[in-house]
């Protein structure tokens, strides 16, 4: 659309300026499901170049929506109409806000003059969401829609990226209207810092250089900001540690030998032996959440904290910050590489030699590792080695939930940014297959496959016919160990193994083999490690529809975790309390 034509100044219906409105956007994706209230708006979509999916269920769009932004950087978009299907997109909406995913939602609202009626599905989305979103409108006066969707895409995207919900009534979208594109927005107020200030980068720089141990702690928001080069500048600049959390993994290559995996409950020894007895904290568009620090008043208990974040919100939350930077992560570390280096130049540098030799031992002696399954089944861990070597550096994975999604953080190779996503702030069961769709289609010349979880995995596949209709050919591997993994493994741990309700007897009902077949994918069974790498060719050869693979492996009766972890589990393994950050993945 031309510039002249964005601005416009035609007549048209609120339902055209709607659309009007997302194409000027950008939009070329929009993952929904019509209904009364947002009906108007899907017969001018049908003349659109916007691509519309039709997913089988609203929370399936929402996902798909954070899949698609998440693998791209750009914001991705869900549709549905009012009461119920506006309800549907609550959890993705939620699992956007807890993890700074660039979202934008519409959603069909009654009549203005049925609001607050109790209408035929009213419900009042933009007061159930207020809290989980970065922001939301209420859209009455079809004049305003311009305005309002430029608004909510340049909210979504700057600063700390979020959801942003547009209700639209819909005696909006039927009125007529001057359709005019805004030229400039006016938003008193919202003015996000992202260049950092001088004094604070000078201040961190001195605790880098006076400090003996320190560590980059590296959260979600390296990635969101696009700073994984300028990560890498830093880290070989100092030589500092690097952890990578369960949202970062891709920020720092895996291969990198700084890199220390992944920190916190879940975490390696090295990662969390790093954050607890270091000095000095460079924490990075991280939040300190529970999962890393376990017990705040037991956390790095010596170690002061340079932490930096673009929603100063986050600063000081969980951990006081004795260094607060507000600002973009790849803007600070451009002028903390930069101050560093004029130290350097002075002839001051850290002197960080015991405390990486410390680290690297320790890395040495409690590896990541697992043990082999005495009765030859399958170990998931090495369904995922042999999945990441075979797949290819450049696949982009999704993953679900629970026991699966750790392994996954830690088998397959994470050496590249937006190549990993989860869901990590709200722990959603059912992200991983919708995620994939919406990756696949924002990025369709890249192979996406989906690490889910037997129990993730039957809460959204019904996606997986969306995937076939729509020639979306994602591929899903489940690791299937016939319950629910994770909380069985809590069990275990603090409810003297009375398994209660966590067994789903997945292996017999669904045939997950059938089910693909029903949805019209391919689907294969490999429930031998000697089958384990022509099973994932044999999809890997699969290009034109979806693909679902079924790695069969019954839990342990013992009620402890398939292949449990080696070396520093099973030498040295604790019983550790909920708060405590030892890795219970």
């Amino acid at each position: 659309m031309s510039e002249q034509q964005q601005r416009g100044g035609s007549t048209v219906t609120g339902a055209q300026s709607l659309v009007k409105s997302l194409e000027a956007a950008g939009v070329t994706d929009i993952f929904g499901i019509p209904g009364g209230a947002i009906l108007p708006a899907y017969d001018p979509l049908m003349d659109s170049p916007i691509r519309h999916v039709l997913t089988r269920h609203e929370q399936g769009a929402g996902h798909a929506a954070q899949g698609y932004a998440a693998a791209t950087g750009r914001v991705g978009v869900c549709m549905a109409t009012s009461g119920p299907g506006a309800t549907n997109l609550v959890t993705p909406i939620a699992d956007a806000h807890m993890d700074s995913v660039p979202m934008v939602a519409i959603t069909g609202q009654v009549g203005v003059d049925l609001i607050g009626t109790d209408a035929f599905q009213e419900a009042d989305i933009r007061g159930i969401t207020m809290p989980i979103t970065k922001h939301n409108f209420l859209v009455t006066d079809a004049a305003e829609i311009p305005r309002t969707v430029a608004e909510a895409f340049h909210i979504a995207s700057t600063g700390r990226p979020g959801p942003v919900l547009v209700d639209v009534a819909k005696s909006a979208l039927q009125a007529t209207t001057d359709f005019q594109w805004p030229s400039e927005l006016h938003l008193p107020g919202y003015r996000p810092v992202t260049r950092p200030h001088a004094k604070q980068i000078r201040e961190a720089a001195r605790l880098v250089l006076e400090s003996r141990k320190p560590v980059l702690y590296v959260g979600g928001g390296t990635i969101r900001a696009g700073a994984h080069r300028e990560l890498r500048t830093l880290a070989e600049l100092t030589g500092i540690p690097v952890v990578t959390t369960l949202m970062a993994r891709g920020a720092f290559p895996d291969s990198h030998p700084q890199h220390l995996g992944m920190p916190g409950m879940h975490g390696t020894v090295a990662a969390v032996a790093a954050l607890q007895k270091s000095d000095l904290i460079i924490s990075l568009g991280a939040r300190f959440d529970d999962r890393v620090t376990g017990n705040l008043d037991s956390f790095a208990p010596h170690a002061k904290v340079v932490h930096a974040d673009i929603d100063p919100a986050e600063i000081g939350k969980n951990r006081h910050a004795d260094v607060p930077i507000v600002g973009d992560v790849r803007e600070v570390l451009v002028d903390l590489v930069t101050a560093l280096r004029t130290e350097a130049d002075a002839g001051h540098t850290g002197d960080y030699e015991g405390w990486v030799q410390f680290l690297s031992g320790v890395k040495s002696k409690y590896p990541v590792g697992y043990d082999e399954p005495v009765d030859g089944g399958l170990a998931p861990q090495y369904v995922l080695e042999r999945l990441a070597a075979i797949a290819g550096p450049d696949t982009i994975f999704t993953a679900g939930v629970g026991q699966h999604q750790m392994w996954a953080a830690h088998y397959l190779p994470h050496e590249k940014p937006n190549t990993w996503l989860n869901s990590g702030g709200a722990g959603t069961m059912g992200y991983a297959v919708p995620a994939a769709m919406g990756a696949q289609v924002g990025m369709p010349g890249s192979t996406v496959w989906a690490v889910d979880g037997d129990g993730c995995f039957q809460m959204t596949n019904q996606e997986l016919a969306t995937c076939a209709i729509n020639d979306i050919p994602i591929k899903v591997a489940v690791i299937n160990n016939e319950s629910l993994g994770m909380v069985r493994q809590w069990q275990t741990l603090f409810y003297n193994e009375r398994y209660s309700n966590t067994d789903l007897h997945s292996k017999r009902i669904p045939d997950f083999v059938k089910l693909a077949d029903a949805y019209g994918c391919v689907g294969l069974a490999c429930e031998s490690p000697s089958d384990v790498d022509a099973t994932i060719r044999k999809a890997m050869e699969v290009d034109d529809v979806p693909v679902v693979v079924d790695f069969p492996r019954p839990p342990r009766r013992d009620g402890v975790a398939d292949g449990g972890r080696r070396h520093q589990q099973r030498r040295h393994q604790v019983r550790p309390g909920p708060g405590s950050p030892v890795r219970r993945g």
